[in-house]
């Protein structure tokens, strides 16, 4: 008799993420505010929208989905686009020219105080971070935004501010209707219920009013700070980094200009204006890529290229030998150890030569562990409980600073890995030869 075997397959749970939600929790949120309420309105005097009132609310509420889904589908950075522009940038400039000074990539255009990312093993331009979401370094990053599961970056700033600002528009003026229509019913309040409207009626205008109030709020404050982003010509990271500066400056005043860094060693902290800001029309052209501003609000107006992310305009208020973000000492490299070097073993004539010895190295042992705690060895200096107190702790109770908002950097989308100062090690030596080559050329002008 014929056996049979049935195949057994182990059928696993597929749980989505959170980030998957994202977007289809705003499409749904949308469609609540947007149509339900239009629904709902044939049945709570005094009725429908107009034609004219659901034309333009429609138009706005298409405008909203236009803007959104560019925000969550254009790229905020590919990768390798900083390879890409700097290979634009040497080609353009080597036209017409000798060969002799082509001795690799990104010679010719690469600043001095270029950063280096360990992630992406590139050159990080300014105003770029590497987003741990993404994977890569993206141009003027201003953060991750989790509702769209993209960067807000140079390339897709234009397209979210476009979103939010239709957005509250039209939830301002659904705010209206609403408005007008829970006015009735108050004003109706002691006619009997069968005349009014139905149980779910009023219950689907509640939640609708609350929900829409609150969005309302939200992105009403997203829009301001967006707003003030867009005219300032600063990201929320570098607001976070202006205010870590500032932080920074406060705390040197009270230790002669200097503050304890990573690994011990005590660095000199000068105050630096923030570069980018360079005139509020200016902001907005390089922000929307334009000087039409017919196109800043248009659905399907562009956005700046991620060519133009390379390099930015700076109002020369600080040194050019000055970079943003300053130093922070908390993303500054370890100082390393030097092992002793004495290998041989001490001989000494009489025990209390011996001794003498053992006292002289119990100063010299002292003074060095002093050096290596205080920063330099400057007697007198401070003590231990003074070093101690340096020791940041942020709002969440967690070592590191955090600003008043008790954000860090990692809550923006930013690789706090990636924002450590690289050491020698960690970078090529073609871009330290690089380095070298236009440090040796600015001494030579």
């Amino acid at each position: 008799m014929p056996t049979y075997t049935i195949p057994i397959t182990r059928r696993t749970l597929w749980l989505p993420h959170l980030d998957d939600l994202a977007i289809p929790a705003v499409a749904s949120l949308i469609i609540f505010l947007a149509y339900t309420s239009q629904y709902l309105f044939h049945y709570i005097e005094p009725g429908p929208l107009s034609k004219s009132e659901a034309i333009w609310f429609n138009g706005l509420v298409l405008c909203i989905w236009i803007c959104y889904d560019r925000a969550c589908s254009v790229d905020p950075g590919v990768k390798g686009w900083v390879g890409r522009s700097v290979r634009k940038e040497k080609d353009s400039d080597d036209e017409g020219s000798d060969k002799e000074g082509e001795e690799g990539e990104g010679e010719v255009k690469l600043k001095r105080g270029m950063r280096w990312c360990k992630k992406c093993e590139a050159v990080k331009p300014p105003r770029a971070h590497h987003c741990r979401k993404c994977g890569r370094c993206i141009p003027k990053m201003d953060h991750h935004c989790p509702w769209t599961t993209n960067c807000v970056s140079h390339t897709t700033f234009p397209h979210f501010l476009r979103f939010v600002l239709y957005a509250v528009l039209s939830m301002s003026i659904l705010t209206y209707h609403l408005f007008v229509r829970l006015s009735i019913l108050w004003s109706n309040r002691a006619l009997p219920s069968y005349l009014g409207p139905s149980k779910y009626a009023l219950a689907h205008l509640f939640i609708l009013s609350i929900v829409n109030s609150f969005t309302l709020f939200a992105l009403g404050i997203l829009l301001s700070r967006a707003v003030y982003s867009l005219v300032t010509n600063t990201t929320m990271i570098e607001s976070w980094e202006i205010e870590r500066h500032e932080a920074l400056v406060e705390r040197s005043r009270k230790m002669g200009g200097y503050v304890y860094a990573n690994g011990g060693q005590k660095v000199r902290v000068e105050r630096q204006e923030f570069p980018y800001d360079i005139g509020v029309w200016k902001n907005l052209v390089q922000a929307f890529g334009t000087s039409n501003p017919i196109f800043w609000i248009l659905p399907f107006g562009g956005a700046p290229g991620v060519e133009s992310g390379f390099e930015f305009e700076e109002n020369g208020f600080e040194d050019e030998g000055k970079t943003w973000p300053p130093m922070d000492p908390d993303k500054m490299p370890r100082r390393e150890r030097r092992p002793s070097t004495e290998t041989e073993p001490r001989k000494y004539g009489t025990k209390e030569e011996e001794k003498e010895a053992f006292r002289r190295r119990q100063e010299v042992d002292y003074k060095r562990w002093v050096k290596d705690k205080f920063l330099d060895g400057d007697e007198g200096e401070g003590s231990g409980e003074e070093y101690e107190s340096e020791c940041e702790e942020g709002i969440d109770g967690e070592p590191g600073w955090t600003n008043s908002d008790g954000d860090r950097l990692r809550d923006y989308g930013v690789d706090e890995e990636a924002e450590v100062v690289a050491d020698d090690d960690d970078i090529p030596l073609g871009e330290l030869l690089r380095r070298r080559k236009a440090r040796t050329a600015d001494k030579d002008e």
